[in-house]
């Protein structure tokens, strides 16, 4: 598995809880061949997990999402040849209603994130990337429709030109924490207050003993060919390839249904991420917050749209994963040195003696003793 955090990466043996219905592990696009440092590659690794923070709570009829922008996961190698950007802390803090109100007419969602992960992370499928680069042209490139090499990693994920990692679609690395498949997951709020599941749920929506399976959307690609724009077949590059047939799958027009859950026993209308189009939906049965909406106006305001091509129930979990501390600067010379866990596994050993030791985030890191700087500290296994 190749792990990578603010454009560094390493080649690690790790073990830890998966999810239970993750799919086969797919080819990172994200990643690059050519490693840096071996030292800073395993630093950037280790320290990930100790400074990725989120930290939910409620404040009157508000539930607020605050977070450092830092995933809790492996990610892909940034920056790469599809994306230029590296991650970098981003303290934000978002807002959605307590108590959300379900209406039958839809908001449709634009260039701005459509809610925010339990870890703090931002769930962002829009691409600000257009036939011609022209944002008039009414031709949107879909973000995972495979036309357009927006770098994404395996989390289905990329990096704003400000540094905020988000998610285009089902978030891998988020799923793989949860251990326990036989009930919805739980991953995170969208910007009208409602929550977010998936990729599975309840056969029957309102049965928690009906069995699980995968939730399929009710979106299909068009037959035929484009009217203007682009022409060619319709074949999903764009967001206006696709049509939303009512009964098709098991979720409406906003990728979502009402049902009961681990967390909304009684029932609640919630929003799924499926593994096909729209992955993350694109409009809302509720009101969206502001603090979402980037520009004047909006205080969670992610820099300008990715590309540059562009324009302009109550749950009873309420703090979740917050884990201290600020990252530092990348590269050599900062003051930056191995992770503790890792001098201390070869503590005693001699160069080139085979250890392991285990991260602040449980995974079980596999390697050999070596001596960089004046320091004997672990080299993670490659393979």
């Amino acid at each position: 598995m190749r792990l990578a955090v603010a454009g560094m990466v390493v080649a690690m043996m790790v073990s830890g809880p998966l999810y239970a219905h993750q799919q086969d592990e797919q080819a990172w696009v994200g990643w690059e061949g050519d490693q840096p440092g071996v030292l800073q590659d395993l630093v950037d690794i280790l320290v990930t997990p100790v400074y990725a923070e989120a930290q939910i709570s409620v404040d009157g009829n508000h539930r607020l999402i605050h977070s450092n922008g830092l995933p809790d996961h492996d990610t892909g190698r940034f920056p790469n040849s599809g994306n230029p950007h590296r991650i970098q802390e981003k303290s934000k803090t978002y807002r959605v209603p307590l108590n959300p109100e379900y209406s039958a007419r839809t908001t449709r969602l634009g260039l701005w994130p459509f809610g925010v992960a339990v870890n703090g992370v931002p769930f962002d499928p829009g691409a600000a990337e257009f036939w011609r680069r022209d944002f008039n042209s009414g031709w949107q490139y879909e973000a995972l429709g495979g036309a357009v090499n927006l770098g994404v990693d395996r989390n289905n994920a990329h990096v704003q030109p400000d540094g905020s990692y988000h998610y285009h679609g089902l978030p891998t690395g988020l799923l793989e924490r949860f251990s326990d498949s036989s009930v919805p997951i739980l991953l995170g709020y969208a910007a009208d207050g409602f929550p977010i599941y998936g990729p599975y749920g309840y056969r029957d929506a309102e049965n928690t003993t009906s069995g699980m399976r995968k939730l399929s959307s009710s979106y299909r690609v068009k037959s035929g060919t484009r009217p203007g724009g682009p022409g060619g077949r319709y074949d999903g590059s764009f967001v206006q390839d696709y049509e939303y047939v009512a009964g098709l799958g098991d979720l409406d027009d906003c990728n979502g249904r009402t049902g009961v859950t681990r967390e909304y026993p009684e029932g609640t209308y919630y929003y799924v991420i499926t593994d096909s189009f729209p992955f993350i939906p694109r409009c809302f049965h509720g009101t969206p917050d502001r603090s979402f909406m980037r520009g004047p106006g909006g205080s969670g305001g992610m820099g300008r749209p990715e590309g540059g091509s562009g324009r302009p129930g109550s749950f009873n979990r309420e703090m979740i994963g917050a884990s201290g501390g600020r990252g530092q600067g990348n590269g050599p010379g900062n003051g930056r040195r191995p992770p503790q866990e890792a001098i201390d596994a070869c503590d005693g050993r001699d160069k080139g003696d085979q250890v392991s030791f285990v991260t602040p985030h449980g995974h079980e890191v596999s390697g050999t003793c070596e001596a960089r700087d004046g320091m004997l500290f672990v080299i993670p296994q490659r393979r």
